[in-house]
């Protein structure tokens, strides 16, 4: 058996190996090293599913920061498996990154930082200490830095990576200074025991809540909610389109299982509640309407990943654990799926909406899978986003949320409209020509497993729902349980 805590060393190692294989051992094919960092990573997923098991937690020394429940080691696969789809993403956005870089194409750092990141989101969703979260943090921020700006010579990734830069750092000092504060009241950064003292009596819950903002604004700025979204249009459009998706997916979903952890003992406090169903409206409300008048691809996906949020707000606010852990899945899927499609399609022609005219004639596996990825989004029957929808208004209804139920179904309304602009133009628009699309065969394996994926688990969801012992839209042990 593997003793959990070994998984992010063995990611670690890896990461650093490619960066000295890279320097003491040139290739003149550096995808090498992104094929040897897929195995890899495959490996330790699979290993994943032989870990030594964690009976019981020490209150000092590393298991007080470090956890290893269901949640952790289930958003560890969710975390590898992104990691290696974005692998295979930045194989066929190599060349744009040779086109974009001034000299020697520096390709090994491009395919060792999301190895890095990987282990930091690793970190981030087994830890239950404000330290460990903010260490982890910084190692996904600082990895994301420059992976947004990696294509030098492109002005619009350069801007994109100032103002992630300049905003992450802001988000980052309210998340220190709000811990600052919870310490202070607290004199503990264990969320169990920050718990337990929230509880007394005698604690200050004035200042605890003023601290408990603080950290919601940074957690906010992670998961891209309402009023804290400004950063993401910009930066998914500049930055490059493998890095948008490795933002969009995984660092969300680690964000939103930091805030599932961090929320339960400040739901103690008052008005905290209405608070998350308040942001959880906004952010739908917001992300679906401004998605509406988007023309370039990139940016509609930045939007909509906006109103997403929102979904899963509404099942944070409903304490569903696992509505929020399928929704997750299913939008890693479809997200990843659209990506992928999007990369190939603009080495061809561009980003824009109006560049997939005519796809189907172009290329039918292409224009098949973004439609996949396109109705999944918008929750059509028999995709995997349909029952990540159903999963979140099915537990809002049972906690009598009408009113989040309401806002919610509008607003996939909305997301009806844009994304079928997408399938319009694919299918019943003219293409500007009919040149043949290729893609090579690692990327229609990855294609083809990301369309039977979101088919299957819109037709038959029990393989997620078993993998945690998940039995409906409610789960006692990963959801927040106190309100």
């Amino acid at each position: 058996m593997i003793p959990v805590a070994n998984l992010e060393v063995a990611v670690i190692f890896l990461g650093i190996s490619l960066l000295l294989f890279e320097l003491f051992a040139p290739t003149r094919d550096k995808r090498i090293l992104a094929f040897a960092a897929i195995i890899s990573l495959t490996v330790i997923l699979a290993a994943t599913f032989f870990l030594q098991p964690v009976s019981a937690q020490s209150d000092s020394g590393f298991w007080s920061f470090y956890t290893a429940d269901p949640l952790s080691i289930f958003f560890k696969r969710f975390t590898l498996v992104t990691t290696i789809i974005v692998l295979i993403m930045m194989i066929d956005y190599a060349p744009v990154v040779r086109t974009f870089t001034p000299g020697p194409p520096p390709l090994g750092e491009f395919f060792a930082l999301p190895i890095f990141t990987c282990a930091g989101l690793m970190y981030l969703v087994s830890a239950v200490d404000f330290i460990m979260i903010f260490v982890a943090l910084e190692l996904v921020s600082v990895s994301f830095y420059v992976l947004v700006s990696f294509t030098k010579k492109n002005p619009a990734t350069l801007e994109a990576g100032v103002k992630y830069l300049i905003l992450s750092a802001v988000a980052t000092a309210f998340l220190v200074y709000g811990i600052a504060w919870i310490f202070g009241v607290t004199g503990e950064t264990n969320l169990d025991r920050i718990t337990a003292a929230l509880a007394r009596a005698d604690t200050d819950r004035t200042a605890a809540t003023f601290g408990a903002l603080l950290i919601m604004v940074a957690l906010g700025f992670k998961i891209a909610a309402v009023p804290f979204q400004i950063w993401v249009p910009d930066v998914y459009q500049g930055a490059p389109t493998p890095v948008t998706a490795f933002l969009s997916v995984g660092s969300k979903a680690a964000g939103f299982v930091v805030l599932l952890r961090v929320l339960r003992p400040f739901l103690i406090l008052p008005h905290m509640e209405r608070l998350i169903i308040l942001i959880a409206i906004l952010t739908l409300i917001y992300g679906n309407l401004a998605a509406l008048p988007q023309n370039n691809l990139k940016r509609l996906l930045a939007y909509s990943s906006i109103g997403h949020a929102g979904y899963l707000l509404i099942g944070v606010a409903c304490f569903a654990g696992t509505a929020i852990v399928f929704y997750l899945f299913a939008y890693l899927l479809m997200t990843l799926l659209g990506f992928a499609v999007l990369i190939i399609v603009a080495r061809h022609t561009g980003e824009g909406i109006s560049d997939f005219d005519g796809l189907a004639k172009r290329s039918p596996l292409l224009a098949f899978a973004m439609l996949i990825s396109m109705v999944s989004l918008a929750g059509l029957p028999f995709t995997a986003g349909f029952f990540g929808k159903f999963f979140i208004f099915a537990a809002a209804i049972s906690q009598h949320q009408i009113g989040l139920v309401a806002v919610g179904v509008i607003t996939v309304a909305c997301g009806f409209y844009y994304y079928l602009k997408v399938v319009r133009a694919m299918y019943w628009q003219t293409p500007a020509n009919n040149d043949p699309i290729s893609t090579d065969i690692l990327s229609r394996l990855m294609i083809g497993a990301l369309i039977v994926a979101i088919v299957w688990l819109g037709i038959y969801p029990q393989p997620i729902l078993r993998a945690m012992d998940l039995k409906g839209p409610n789960l006692s042990a990963i959801s927040v349980s106190a309100r």
